[in-house]
């Protein structure tokens, strides 16, 4: 036996890292003999924690992708950058007083390490960061191009502003009326913002989903976010003021006979204007009461209905009856006109908050049983659920025919519900008190922070209040250089303070103006990088027209849930806006989109609630973890990974320990991508221990150049079930094959050396420097990388043993592994032998048999 070398991954994995960097193997251009592939990571943020093992999960599988695909003779284009403008590094120059841009490139500096480290393909060539003037440039010069076509504006907007971090936030930026950055009180108040008129396209955004390979799941998140309603909106004239008027939108204007009150959102513009003088203080005591909630808070169903009315009444149109004017948080100004029809006997938030302020109930739809029993409760009658419907007791939202629905010549008595709401709609139209609607959820997209780090709006305002758009060859506009990052208190940016650079002569025209002060939010930078991965060293465009026909759209787009609705929604809001500028060609920027799990991990903390590093805990006797060094008994759960809660596991100590490729191939066979896994150090071992034996045998003495029937079949089974796996984002199942191959491979008296290498093409996107050593190993001397993929011949695919499957009458009486290819006569001589199928043929005439070769028979009895 011959000195065999031992598995040293270190050493391995540097070296192939170092050839590939220095080589730049993976650098691609345009190549118009090859089909093109776009594989793309919804690119980091740099944070200063670094990468954990739950980022590399969505990494490893697109390099995977990408690294079949170019053994599939595809040009492949894996790019990756860093969404590196955002709050994160303003706070943490405020608190270190280092400027964000060296901790930002820090930090990249960093996560590139780490991400070398890893061996993923990347075009490092094509490396962007959001926060290079070289990049933003671009992406002030789209703003610009909304501007040009009226879909960037100024409005005053109720937003969601922390004091503490000085700058406006997003409802997804807060928890229970809480910044999640520092945990500070976040308050809703008026400001002038920037928003971009996303609801234009609203219409588009939705429709076109039907065009994109995603999951249903995520679709559904987009449609919802969207959220079209059919429906109509009504005006509901004042009854002391008949000049004015409120505008309900509803998705029900059949039940208009039922409206008895109407609800405001409490940032209606009319409240102050509506409030009784009895009413005035109590009204401003709730709208002081309800400053901090968030739609999400104001929206859950769950949760108790307040309001308060105004002490005054409009008039329903329909009857021309008085209803009281009410304001309630769970009324959203930004959902329709702002205004509820309330119609609590066939609406559950209606009815609820009818039922709280003891507001009448009318119900205008008797239910239909004949086409809806679902919503009888077991024990029920119908009779009974039509009583209480009836009375005031219960909210029917189900099919029914309209009562209690006339007025002079205008009834609705007798109608189901689809005729109830065109004949309403058309009388509402004939009376022009209201008209056929459609109304969307989505609302305008408030674009502008108070903030510092982040891209600068290209905008001047003039002494005349004209403003302009600053032209291509004035870009970028860079912020002035600061050494105060806090905000200025007053509701504008840390900018604002800096009035040299506020304060200007325009170049264009000579006059005196304003330069914006806000800017633009960390969602800008990353709605359009996928375009300049396509062209990232251009200096006089954002891409060329030809790259980018070339390379669009993304063929593969991988990232987490997290970023399923908005980050998704607004890249294809600016896509479809380039289309329609004649930038772009495709109507989509991601055809297929795929999200990873979270990858989570067990987490340790005192009753205190002090999180406790996993080394400094221990487990007893009785199954309980326990901190070492005063034996505390600790509590312990599954949460995601956290640097704050000591449960992050940094790629780089399993590196050290384990290597690059185990780390990969743990990632991968933790489970289905889509699913959320927990992490466990300890299993990364097993795939250790696998890539120890593929090792071996590479220099096994078993080794020989010889061929023999049972290595060739087992190894195009490998290649076959493999290459359908990664087709398929199966990665976990493909490992599980590469595991089982060896096991039975190893079994074999002589190991073909031609198997081995068609083995290692197998194993190469998988855990790609351990491939490259054991092909060069085995004397190749090509690189791995760029191999095609090895072919199968077919015929080793068919299995040697068949199951026949045997019926009695068309039910399953028994089965036998037998060799291929058994006469009907052998088959259904076993079946009279064996005595479970045996007694129920026995005693029976036989009719006629049915068989079907390799597969099936079936025994017909009388």
């Amino acid at each position: 036996m011959g000195l065999r070398m031992k598995y040293d991954h270190k050493k391995i994995e540097a070296k192939w890292q170092k050839y590939w960097r220095e080589k730049k193997i993976f650098e691609v251009d345009i190549d118009p003999i090859k089909p093109k592939y776009y594989v793309l990571d919804m690119f980091p943020y740099p944070s200063g924690a670094g990468l954990h093992v739950g980022h590399v999960e969505g990494y490893t599988a697109t390099d995977i992708i990408a690294r079949h695909k170019r053994q599939h003779g595809f040009n492949v284009l894996h790019p990756m950058g860093w969404d590196s403008f955002g709050l994160p590094a303003e706070q943490y120059a405020v608190r270190t007083a280092t400027h964000p841009a060296i901790t930002t490139k820090n930090n990249i500096d960093n996560f590139r390490r780490q991400l070398e480290l890893l061996g993923f393909s990347y075009d490092w060539s094509r490396e962007v960061a959001t926060s290079d003037s070289s990049y933003y440039k671009w992406t002030q010069w789209i703003f610009t191009l909304l501007y040009e076509r009226g879909l960037a504006y100024e409005a005053e907007m109720m937003v969601n502003y922390c004091p503490a971090l000085g700058t406006v936030i997003a409802n997804e930026e807060m928890e229970a009326g809480f910044s999640k950055v520092g945990n500070h009180p976040v308050e809703r108040r008026p400001l002038r913002q920037w928003v971009l008129r996303i609801t234009a396209y609203a219409e588009r955004l939705l429709a076109d989903l039907d065009l994109l390979d995603w999951p249903d799941s995520l679709k559904k998140l987009q449609a919802n976010w969207i959220g079209r309603s059919d429906g109509a909106t009504i005006s509901f004239r004042l009854q002391h003021r008949p000049e004015l008027s409120l505008t309900a939108f509803t998705t029900r204007p059949d039940t208009i006979f039922g409206a008895t009150y109407l609800v405001l959102a409490p940032e209606h513009p009319l409240v102050d204007t509506l409030a009784s003088d009895l009413q005035r203080h109590v009204v401003a005591s709730y709208l002081k009461a309800i400053a901090t909630k968030s739609d999400l808070e104001r929206t859950d169903l769950s949760k108790e209905k307040t309001g308060v009315f105004l002490g005054t009444y409009a008039i329903n149109p329909a009857n021309e009856q008085p209803i009281p004017i009410w304001i309630s948080d769970y009324v959203l100004m930004g959902y329709g006109t702002g205004v509820v029809m309330a119609v609590p006997a066939h609406d559950e938030r209606d009815f609820a908050f009818a039922r709280q302020y003891s507001l009448p109930i009318v119900a205008v739809f008797e239910p239909n049983f004949l086409t809806d029993c679902a919503s009888i409760d077991a024990g029920e009658t119908s009779e009974k659920v039509c009583e209480e419907v009836l009375e005031g007791m219960r909210c029917w939202m189900g099919p029914g025919r309209a009562i209690n629905s006339r007025h002079g010549d205008f009834s609705l008595n007798g109608l189901e519900v689809p005729a109830a709401k065109q004949t309403a709609i058309s009388w509402l139209e004939k009376q022009q008190v209201g008209k056929k609607t459609v109304n969307y959820k989505l609302r305008d997209w408030l674009f502008s922070r108070q903030r510092y780090w982040g891209e600068p709006i290209p905008i001047l305002t003039f002494e005349d209040g004209l403003q302009r758009h600053l032209e291509l060859d004035e870009l970028p506009l860079c912020p002035p250089t600061l050494t105060d990052y806090k905000p200025s208190g007053d509701g504008r940016s840390p900018l604002a303070k800096v009035r040299e650079w506020v304060e200007t002569i325009d170049m264009k025209t000579g006059k005196k103006a304003l330069r914006e002060t806000n800017t633009m939010p960390q969602w800008a930078g990353s709605c359009w990088y996928y375009l300049r991965f396509c062209d990232p060293q251009n200096s006089s465009r954002g891409w060329d027209p030809a790259l980018e026909k070339y390379w669009l759209p993304v063929d593969l787009y991988i990232g987490g849930v997290e970023h399923a609705v908005l980050h998704l929604l607004y890249a294809r809001f600016w896509h479809k806006v380039l289309y329609d500028c004649g930038l772009v060609s495709t109507l989509e920027p991601f055809y297929k989109l795929r999200n990873q799990g979270l990858i989570v991990a067990r987490s340790f903390k005192t009753d205190t609630g002090v999180y406790i590093a996993p080394e400094e805990v221990q487990m007893g006797n009785d199954g309980r973890y326990y901190r070492r060094s005063d034996g505390i008994a600790l509590q312990t759960q599954v949460e995601k990974m956290s640097k704050s809660k000591l449960n992050g596991v940094t790629p780089d100590e399993i590196i050290e320990e384990f290597g690059a490729d185990s780390l990969r191939l743990y990632e991968m066979f933790m489970g289905p991508l889509e699913k959320e896994k927990i992490w466990n150090t300890d299993a990364v071992g097993g795939c250790r221990r696998f890539l120890d034996r593929f090792y071996q045998l590479a220099q096994s003495d078993k080794l020989v150049d010889e061929e023999s029937p049972e290595a060739l079949q087992l190894t195009y089974r490998l290649i076959h079930g493999v290459a359908k796996d990664i087709e398929a984002l199966q990665f976990n199942t493909a490992i599980a094959k590469m595991m089982e191959f060896i096991n039975e491979f190893t079994r074999l008296e002589r190991y073909p050396r031609s198997a081995v290498k068609m083995a290692a093409q197998v194993l190469m996107p998988f855990a790609p420097h351990i491939a490259e050593e054991v092909w060069q190993m085995l004397g190749c001397q090509e690189l791995l990388a760029y191999h095609p993929y090895p072919q199968v011949d077919p015929k080793y695919l068919e299995r040697e043993i068949a199951t026949y499957v045997v019926q009695v009458n068309g039910k399953l009486r028994g089965r036998f592994e037998l060799p291929k290819d058994q006469p009907q006569e052998v088959i259904l001589t076993l079946a009279r032998q064996d005595p479970n199928i045996a007694r129920h043929v026995d005693g029976h005439v036989i009719q006629r048999v049915v068989f079907v070769p390799n597969k099936l028979l079936n025994i017909v009895i009388e």
